[in-house]
């Protein structure tokens, strides 16, 4: 660990906070209906949308009418992109003359990326046409992230509203997320990753010819475009096999930065829109400021245990730390805080392979993902996915006192109570049942590459990326089985759909509820006591309901490895 690591992370750090506020009083200003800047020229597109759509932007929708646009909304984004991929072969744009994708993955691929979890059982150079990469996944990645703003926004109107029915409208929420917030800064984005060196091109993939006179083809296509959108959504697919440790997906030490800051400004700012909606930005801070314990906990522990390196590399005589891995242009410093942060925001893109960090490097992007997507999380998904441990933090605090508890000026009651549990119980029944089947079906086992904890790791970690719609791997398993990509698919669209629909819910009864002012009884939420006390409950229902698994994996692996037992 040295000083120029720590300086890294704390400059990172102070950049995302200092976007935090105007990002989100420019998206507040987008949701609310409000002219912004960006107006004389969006807004008669934005109105034209509308009009080709049949939508009335006045129109509102009651939670259920919401939730299932939205259910609706996906079942044409995957007839898209299955259909694209089992038709590539006679599509245009196919430099590479890719031929069509198999049932199982084009199955499981559709499901990956339009619950914007990105799995890949595939190398999209060798697999995907440009035109799949463009109109199948770049789009999808375009809409499933606006998808998880505009349920995050939903349901901070359910906190902010009172005695009302309706929560918005999905569509009008879609487009102008789309067109406001993630057009603009994808467009400039992607200008600059072009300037640092990323291909943006339609022309057919490059042969060249090494100094020993070999031939190489290397791919290329339009690759900056979709390093835009899949680090700003919290998408993660790569256009490359390698993903960010490519040299054209990264190729600077500052592409590698602008990625990393991408993946959490959203995320990071909707704390701030969840303040102003609900009239109090102190309360978005404290939501903040929870996630920053967390990341930053986080952080350190992983800096700390690949800095430090193994055992095995100490009694060698090799000190410099666990480089095995690593991309060497980012070093162990800039591989430990791209996984932490890409786990804790549901990301998936990858510069290092976690499958090669020691067994606590490893284990922190796992329990990141396995705490439900909430440290900043997928856009949208990460500040509702935490705002469902805010309620059952506050049902515990009106335990604590014997009064029913209170949120931003609305009671949380039985029903509230009951869809959060609901949407946080699913998510272990997938990482932890799936697991459990595939360490012993045959055909699963033999998809594991390593023996042991560290295997058992590989699977724990497949479906726990899988349903926390993240989409990492840990690699060394092979996942493109029809085994794996049958079961990773559901995992997929259970941890994205059986948690949104709950949380539609609960914005539904808020908003109909009406809103009480805050008295001498009520527990105040904007304060250290209050992070304290949801921070301790996310850590004693994760550590409850995972820490036997952790056991098992890389906990046990790090006992043996201090032992000289590696796996």
């Amino acid at each position: 660990m040295t000083a120029i690591g720590w300086i890294q992370i704390i400059l990172f750090c102070a950049i995302i906070t200092a976007l935090v506020k105007p990002l989100g009083w420019y998206m507040t200003k987008v949701f609310n209906g409000e002219r912004t800047f960006l107006s004389p020229v969006l807004r008669p597109v934005e109105g034209a949308i509308y009009w080709i759509g049949g939508v009335d932007e006045k129109r509102e929708q009651h939670w259920l009418t919401y939730a299932v646009a939205m259910l609706l909304f996906h079942v044409g984004a995957f007839l898209i992109i299955y259909g694209l991929m089992r038709l590539q072969a006679f599509l245009p744009f196919n430099p590479a003359e890719q031929s069509a994708v198999a049932p199982d993955l084009s199955f499981n691929t559709a499901i990956s990326f339009l619950t914007n979890t990105n799995w890949q059982n595939y190398g999209g150079e060798s697999t995907v046409s440009y035109l799949v990469q463009m109109l199948g996944l770049t789009h999808q990645n375009f809409l499933s992230a606006a998808t998880g703003i505009a349920l995050a926004v939903a349901l901070i109107r359910g906190f902010s509203r009172a005695s009302m029915r309706t929560i918005g409208n999905f569509w009008v929420d879609v487009t102008r997320v789309t067109l406001y917030v993630l057009l603009p800064i994808c467009v400039i984005g992607t200008l600059v990753l072009v300037w640092q060196g990323v291909p943006q091109t339609l022309g057919p993939y490059v042969e060249a010819t090494t100094l020993e006179g070999a031939k190489q083809t290397i791919a290329v296509g339009p690759v900056a475009s979709q390093m835009m959108i899949k680090h700003l959504g919290t998408n993660g697919g790569g256009f490359f096999n390698a993903n960010a440790a490519h040299p054209f997906e990264s190729p600077t030490a500052l592409t590698n930065y602008i990625h990393m800051l991408c993946i959490f400004m959203l995320g990071a700012a909707l704390t701030n829109v969840f303040g102003r909606m609900v009239g109090n930005q102190r309360q978005g801070w404290a939501i903040f400021a929870v996630m920053g314990v967390l990341f930053i906990a986080g952080v350190a522990v992983t800096y700390w245990a690949e800095a430090h390196g193994t055992s095995t590399l100490s009694s060698l005589g090799l000190t410099g730390g666990n480089m095995e891995g690593k991309e060497v242009r980012f070093g162990i410093v800039a591989s430990s805080l791209f996984a932490v942060i890409t786990t804790a925001a549901s990301c998936g893109a990858v510069n290092a392979m976690h499958d090669s960090f020691t067994a606590l490097g490893g284990m922190i992007p796992l329990i990141n993902m396995q705490l439900g997507e909430i440290i900043v999380g997928g856009v949208g998904a990460g500040l509702y996915g935490m705002l469902l441990f805010v309620i059952l933090a506050i049902f515990v605090a009106g335990l604590m006192v014997g009064r029913t508890p209170e949120y931003v000026g609305k009671k949380i009651e039985a029903r509230e109570v009951k869809m959060a549990m609901l949407a946080i119980l699913v998510l272990p029944l997938m990482y932890l049942g799936w697991t459990a089947v595939a360490v012993v079906f045959p055909p699963a086992v033999a998809s594991m590459a390593n023996a042991g904890p560290h295997g058992f790791t590989e699977v724990l970690y497949a479906f726990t990326s899988a349903t926390a719609n993240n989409g990492s791997a840990f690699a060394g398993l092979t996942g493109n089985t029809f085994f794996y990509n049958l079961t990773l698919a559901v995992s997929m669209f259970v941890g994205r759909f059986f948690m949104i629909v709950p949380a539609m819910a609960i914005a539904g009864s808020l908003a109909a509820k009406k809103s009480i002012p805050a008295s001498v009884g009520t527990f105040p939420t904007t304060g250290g006591l209050f992070v304290g006390l949801v921070v301790g409950v996310i850590l004693i229902i994760g550590g409850l309901t995972f820490f036997p698994a952790l056991a098992l994996g890389p906990i046990v692996e790090h006992l043996a490895m201090n032992a000289n037992t590696v796996f």
